[in-house]
């Protein structure tokens, strides 16, 4: 089990920073304090910082094995909300089958 235990005020302060970060390098500075802790920082961290432990683990794994996204991305290609005219089709596909 966890050894240690921040100060609720470096508490405080890790969750203020964690807040300003974007997306990567929230996983990033999540996964550096829970691999500082060791066993059940995971666990602990995510309960700190209000993420979720496989948000550490991708975190972890971006880290130990160094998988990177280009630098002017947060997320790999293909993520995020399909284009309305993408929707629009797909839409009348199940409009016409009526």
């Amino acid at each position: 089990m966890l050894r240690e235990k921040y100060s609720e005020e470096t508490e405080k302060q890790m969750k203020s920073f964690f807040d300003s970060l974007n997306e990567r390098d929230r996983r990033r500075y999540a996964a550096i304090e829970a691999m500082k802790l060791g066993h059940g920082g995971q666990k602990y961290i995510s309960s700190v910082l209000g993420c979720h432990f496989q948000t550490i683990m991708a975190g972890i794994n971006e880290i130990t094995n160094g998988i990177k996204t280009p630098d002017d991305r947060i997320r790999k290609p293909g993520g995020g909300k399909r284009k309305s005219s993408t929707l629009w089709k797909t839409s009348m596909k199940f409009s016409l089958r009526s």
